[in-house]
């Protein structure tokens, strides 16, 4: 985990970008930067704990989006949206998956020509035993955030979310 050295290479290249590219606007900038530190921090801290178990951050989310559904099902695209991956990663994840029996594909109810995702037993049973040793990585994860600042963290990302919405739909209006 080098996280302080990365927040150390953010300060010390801000001033060298900001003098580069007057007209980009830089806290913007440097918040994008922070974002996708945060994300590449956050991976690379579940990675040890999941790989031990022989699952990614992505696949346990998706055993997890499963097992929540009352049926057990949901469908790849659906997946994709909530994991927040690509179509095509999703596609590759769901694939690992099935091979290790853990999910398996069923036939859409709706449309034959689509199918759904369905958890399978042994992907139950993989997923509770996984359940405890995600505790306290994700308890230590935010550990050092008070209750307030968890909670503002949340409502602000869950605003920069939308924000990023918002903004998309400007861009696209122009173009």
């Amino acid at each position: 985990m080098y996280g302080s050295l990365k927040l150390a290479s953010v300060k010390r290249s801000t001033p060298k970008m900001s003098a580069a590219l007057p007209a980009l606007p830089m806290s913007e900038t440097v918040m994008v930067r922070l974002i996708r530190i945060t994300v590449a921090g956050m991976s690379d801290y579940f990675e040890p704990v999941l790989q031990k178990i022989g699952l990614t951050e992505f696949s346990f989310h998706v055993l997890c989006l499963l097992i929540s559904e009352e049926d057990g099902r949901a469908s790849p695209s659906e997946l994709s949206e909530l994991v927040g991956t690509s179509r095509a990663n999703m596609t590759r994840i769901i694939a690992q998956l099935e091979k290790e029996g853990l999910v398996r594909r069923q036939p859409d109810k709706r449309d034959a020509r689509r199918y759904s995702v369905e958890i399978t037993k042994a992907g139950r049973k993989l997923n509770a035993d996984t359940v405890p040793m995600m505790i306290q990585p994700l308890k230590r994860a935010f550990s050092d955030l008070t209750e307030e600042e968890f909670k503002l963290l949340d409502k602000l990302l869950r605003k920069t979310i939308l924000s990023f919405d918002k903004g998309a739909e400007e861009v696209n209006l122009q173009a």
